[in-house]
């Protein structure tokens, strides 16, 4: 992954369904479920790319279209987005919807370290 300190979407990576389980097997992850037409995963975005650098090297953070990825989508039962599920050696051990702020995001990912 490029060291880009530029502002744009390419902080936290895109998911396929074939690089997802092997983006959570190990450690913590975070997975943020959006779609380019709803406007709070919009909003969420810049808050997720603050926050992955924050975390670097003790959370990674994916991010996965469900648009693009309907059948992951539907294996995790997200329904409503945006949808941040953390995984911890490939299981779900916590579930963020809707908009959180910045502050009460990292609040509550710092619990989990």
């Amino acid at each position: 992954m490029s060291e880009n300190k530029m502002a744009g979407n390419d902080k936290v990576p895109e998911l396929t369904n074939a690089e997802f389980n092997d983006f959570t097997k190990e450690g913590l992850a975070l997975v943020d479920f959006f779609a380019e037409w709803c406007m709070p995963c919009v909003m969420m975005g810049p808050i997720i790319d603050e926050l992955s650098e924050k975390f670097k090297g003790k959370i990674k953070f994916g991010k996965v279209n469900v648009e693009d990825n309907q059948s992951l989508a539907a294996k995790h039962n997200v329904s409503s987005i945006p949808n941040m599920i953390l995984f911890k050696n490939g299981k779900e051990i916590e579930r963020f919807i809707g908009s959180v702020s910045a502050e009460d995001f990292e609040v509550k990912l710092k619990k989990f370290l």
